[in-house]
């Protein structure tokens, strides 16, 4: 772990360089889609004035100059499963995104779903070495905290100190220059499976690219899609990706949990594809155009051109009602709402002070979604589209985009990690960095 530490540390060193230089590319790998966005940073001096710890300030300091998408292939659940594919479509947003933004990007800030990923609340709890809390002070308590085994093969992606507290005043984001005697933390820690981010890397070098900088794709969508009210006062975002769909809960502007449930919008299609005896593509196509969850009596009337290319005439023109439709979809939509509402049980959601939950992904653009959401998963269900950022174009607006959008104000103003703070070498966590992360030394 001591060299995970390290090589955040690198990386975010990584990303100081490309803003100085003023460009990075975002790179959000799906199961679905690989998007790429060009981010120019002006003004360089305004992203670090606001040194507060865990803030997330404003948009402002970049534009969006470039943007990419593709089909991804070999990524599976969120996880890359073919790396020759996953590389050769990180190549192909990375370049069109470059074209388009006329400027050669030698950095990248990467996002990835899937990899089991697991929350863990960590605290600690020092006095004070004299009266006013120093970063040095912050870096003590921080290393103070019992990291449990996670387990061999699992790495930490993010580690954020969510809340502090002075003496017996609590909810303080950042108690440095303050006076007092006791200093407590609440840490949340993320890990996931090794290999995912592994491979994530390995992708990303092999496309002769820097990587500055990694992050869960459900904590970025929860960036771009819930409002500050809704971050502040706690909310969770399901991000209905292709492949997985992605839980996270934020409370005081934080991420306090994130999970994700294996299935995605391509289950959907499977089932239309399997049920209707049709190409994937083809179900693909009927689903965006004629998908629903709720059917009404006009649907039984409605009647769908399947369409095909078999040759045989009597099956090339099958027709289905859009009730028929309906019902081959329901069911697994209502399968991965319900494994949501699961995760969010499991993490005590019912206890925040405010029970928001925010849809987003391309998978939330089926029609009626909501509605079903709300019955199943708690009455106050609204749609989400990514926050508006500058030099965004049109076609990168949509709930599809909302991980890439996170992801871009995730790297112009990235929340304090563990690793930011100098942490004296005697002082990390004795039982924690005990598991030396060997495969980081051998690709770094």
């Amino acid at each position: 772990m001591a060299d995970f530490y390290h090589t955040q540390r690198a990386m975010r060193q990584m990303r100081q360089q490309a803003m100085q230089r003023g460009v990075v590319a975002i790179l959000d790998v799906g199961s679905s889609k690989t998007a790429c966005l060009v981010l120019r940073f002006d003004g360089i001096g305004r992203l670090s004035e606001d040194n507060s710890i865990g803030s997330l300030a404003g948009q402002s300091g970049f534009r969006v100059i470039g943007a990419a998408t593709t089909r991804s292939r070999g990524v599976q659940f969120g996880e890359i499963t073919a790396m020759q594919e996953t590389e050769r479509a990180i190549r192909t947003a990375v370049q069109a995104a470059q074209k388009m933004a006329d400027i050669r990007v030698d950095h990248v800030i990467a996002c990835f779903s899937g990899a089991n990923p697991r929350s863990y609340g960590l605290d600690a709890q020092i006095e004070l070495e004299g009266q006013v809390v120093t970063e040095h002070e912050v870096a003590r308590v921080l290393a103070s905290c019992d990291v449990p085994d996670y387990g061999a093969g699992r790495e930490v992606l993010h580690a954020q100190p969510v809340n502090f507290a002075l003496d017996n005043r609590s909810g303080l984001s950042d108690p440095r220059g303050q006076l007092g005697q006791d200093l407590s933390v609440d840490m949340h820690m993320l890990t996931v499976d090794a290999v995912a981010v592994q491979n994530l890397v390995h992708c990303v070098k092999r496309c002769d690219l820097e990587l500055a900088g990694i992050a869960s794709s459900s904590y970025a969508s929860g960036i771009s899609a819930l409002v500050e009210d809704e971050q502040e006062l706690g909310a969770a975002c399901v991000d209905l990706g292709g492949g997985s769909t992605g839980v996270s809960i934020f409370m005081k502007k934080h991420m306090i949990f994130a999970d994700c449930v294996r299935m995605g919008g391509d289950h959907v299609t499977a089932d239309i594809s399997m049920g209707l005896a049709i190409p994937t593509a083809n179900a693909e196509r009927i689903k965006t155009f004629y998908g629903g969850v709720h059917a009404t009596g006009m649907d039984d009337r409605e009647m769908i051109e399947i369409g095909g290319d078999t040759g045989d005439y009597e099956h090339d023109r099958r027709r289905v009602s859009r009730a028929e439709l309906i019902g081959i979809m329901r069911p697994r939509v209502e399968e991965i709402l319900e494994e949501v509402r699961a995760r969010l049980d499991a993490a005590g959601f019912e206890h925040l002070p405010s029970q928001q939950i925010v849809l987003t992904g391309g998978g939330s653009q089926i029609p009626g979604l909501d509605g079903l959401a709300s019955r199943i998963l708690g009455q106050q269900v609204r749609l989400g589209r990514p926050l508006r950022v500058h030099g965004l174009p049109q076609a990168a607006t949509g709930p599809g985009f909302a991980s890439a959008v996170g992801l871009s104000l995730f790297a112009a103003h990235p929340q304090d990690e563990w690793w930011d703070f100098e942490i004296p070498v005697d002082r990390y966590p004795a039982r924690s960095f005990k598991r030396a992360v060997k495969w980081f030394r051998d690709n770094w």
